[in-house]
Formats: structure tokens, sequence, C-alpha cells
């Protein structure tokens, strides 16, 4: 498939859409909340040494074709491209992350969003941050709280950006700050270089997936450790044993099949260089 086509039918069916493609505020709550709930965040792609591609034809090979997952630049530059074969009017944002991390912090811009310019105003759209993506759009403006099905969300001013925080019970959080400058795909080219081959990327080293769940769930899978967060900021924890238990929760809850050596590959990685205490602040 040339780089520039989007088999528009194929994703939609893929995420289980059926509505309306009108390029309406209504058409964007049903995508992002279908495309979130049908494509699992994961990153094992770098855990086995194998660089995430960009383009179009390879996005769609990989999280439609094989039905396979990604992690942000995967998601939302697929996401982007089923947007605009809609019609939808979007532009490209990069964010700081900043979950478990003071507001204020010196962070680069290592995480893709996209703004999407609709008649009601300027709306956020992200299925690419894993464990707290919003499964809504959101409107982009300062100190209005926000329901997604998930969290209620907000935006507050950091200087010229905006902090996304979600509410986790009764607390707010930091979860990314994003930078309102438009972006090139270069750009994310570097960033994904950077995150996929860089020693200390977490990625690297750790087997990690999510999906948003029922009832306002957060599922998180971080090496062994399996979490599913409620919305009153409770969590269940289970840990898991042996491979195929980690078969079993990969396939069955996240919709990710793994052929025998891939799976083997990635146990021994974390076995040898994973984190093994308590997950990642980005993905806790």
């Amino acid at each position: 498939m040339p780089d520039d086509l989007f088999d528009q039918d194929a994703w939609l069916g893929r995420i289980g859409y059926s509505g309306s493609r009108a390029p309406t505020l209504t058409t964007l709550r049903g995508l992002v909340d279908a495309h979130s709930s049908a494509i699992s965040y994961e990153s094992i792609d770098v855990l086995l040494d194998r660089a995430p591609k960009l383009d179009l034809a390879s996005l769609q090979r990989k999280m439609i074709g094989s039905r396979r997952g990604g992690y942000c630049f995967e998601q939302n530059m697929l996401f982007r491209g089923g947007l605009r074969s809609l019609g939808f009017d979007v532009t490209s944002l990069q964010a700081r992350v900043v979950r478990g991390l003071a507001i204020d912090a010196p962070r680069p811009m290592f995480h893709m969003v996209l703004l999407v310019n609709l008649p009601e105003g300027t709306y956020l759209a992200d299925v690419g941050f894993g464990n707290l993506a919003p499964t809504a759009p959101l409107h982009l403006v300062a100190d209005v709280e926000q329901d997604t099905p998930h969290e209620v969300m907000r935006f507050i001013r950091m200087g010229d950006e905006l902090t996304l925080q979600s509410r986790l019970g009764n607390r707010w959080e930091h979860i990314y700050r994003v930078v309102l400058l438009p972006r090139v795909d270069a750009e994310y080219e570097i960033c994904n270089w950077f995150t996929a081959s860089h020693p200390d990327s977490p990625y690297r080293s750790n087997l990690i997936a999510a999906r948003p769940g029922l009832n306002r769930t957060r599922i998180t899978l971080f090496n062994a450790r399996l979490n599913v967060r409620h919305a009153t900021g409770e969590a269940e924890r289970r840990m898991l044993g042996d491979k195929s238990e980690y078969r079993d929760v990969l396939t069955e809850t996240f919709g990710i099949v793994l052929s025998d050596e891939e799976l083997s590959t990635a146990l021994n990685t974390v076995a040898q260089k994973g984190v093994h205490g308590a997950p990642h602040p980005f993905f806790a």
C-alpha cells in the first residue's frame, strides 16, 4: 500500500465504529472512544529491538492488518490518518510528559498529540498515552473540568503551555504539558528513533501494555505487574508468573498475539534488564 493511502473501512472495522462519518464533534467523540477501546497501547516491538515505523502503510499493516497495538507515535499517526480521511482538520502537536513529576519539570517534547479544529472550537485528541489517554476529545481551554468515559480531566495554564490533569480519586494529577506549536512529521521521527533506541529508554527494558476497561477502569501491564485501577483511585494488583500466564493476559486482556519466539525474547529481556519493583511513574 502506498504511504499516502488510508483504508478507512478497514480502520473503522478494526475499531468497531459504525456511526456517522461526518467530520463533527459527535463523530470525533465516537472515534476516540472506539479507537481507544479497540487498539491497546503497547511498546513490545521496542522491547524486541524493532524500532516502530511511522509511515501510514506500515502502521496499517501492524495495527489493522496484524491487529497489534502501538505506542504514542504509532497510535496518533494512525488516528490522524483516519481523521484526515474523514475530512477532519487536524494539526499535529507535541507534549512534555510530567506524569509523576512537578508541573514545571524541564521535560523534552516526547509525546505526540493532535489538535482538531471544529466549529465548536479546538479539541485535543490523544489515543496514545497508555493508562491515561483521554477517552474523549477535550476542549483546549483552561480551568474547565471535562468528563470522559473514564476520568474527569482539565487543562491548567503553565506559561505558554496547557497542562493536562486527571482527577484520580480526590486528587488532580499532572499528565503532560501541551506545546501549542504545530509540528512536522520529521520531529516525530526523531523522537521515535530516540525513544526506541536510547539504552535508558524504559521501553527497551520493560513489557508495557495498557487499555481502558469497562466501568471507568484502566488496565495496565508493566512487566509482571497487572493493575486494574478504578475511577476512585483504588487498584487491584496481580503478579504474573509463567509464560502461559503472560500469553493469556496479552491475548485475552489486551488483544495482543505474539509468536512463541517473540514472547520468549521479550520475557528474557525483562528478566535481565526490566524494573522489578513498582512501575515507572509514567505507567503507574
